[in-house]
């Protein structure tokens, strides 16, 4: 099955990075290629985004629907194509290292069905661990700059 796990280490509490991954909009405009979302309620959310996947570029639709809120230490979700028939999972997770110190690992699995699935699978290999990678650092790097520019409003 195809994979990406990715881990980083955060100068931040672990309730900031809790405040940002708890809310899907704050981190769905940071998936590789992104185009827009829509959110249906609070655990439900489609995205739309592309993937340049080597020859394979396309426009994906896929339905999110969070599975687990464990404050303040994981998101879980499952993930549903909607216009490709693939399915998948994946976390953030948050582990306190220190008051000022956490370390978050981003997850996700993807597997492509039916027809397609011998072909688009090894490649999928390749492409969600790249993929997973920049979402996490993505975030990371996205919490890091609402940190300092709250620090120096202060």
């Amino acid at each position: 099955m195809p994979q990406g796990i990715h881990t980083i280490e955060l100068n931040l509490p672990i309730q900031s990075v809790w405040e940002f991954v708890s809310v899907m909009e704050n981190w769905i405009p940071l998936v590789p290629g992104y185009i827009s979302h829509e959110i249906i309620n609070d655990r439900q959310s489609t995205w739309t985004f592309t993937t340049d996947i080597g020859i394979l570029k396309k426009k994906i639709h896929l339905q999110v629907d969070i599975t687990e809120w464990v404050e303040p230490t994981l998101v879980k979700f499952n993930l549903t194509g909607i216009n490709e028939n693939f399915s998948g999972e994946g976390y953030f997770k948050a582990q306190e290292l220190g008051k000022q110190h956490t370390k978050m690992t981003g997850f996700i699995e993807i597997t492509a069905k039916g027809v397609k699935a011998p072909v688009i699978n090894p490649v999928l290999k390749n492409y969600v661990p790249e993929m997973t990678t920049d979402l996490v650092e993505a975030i990371a790097n996205r919490m890091k700059e609402i940190s300092s520019s709250i620090s120096t409003r202060k």
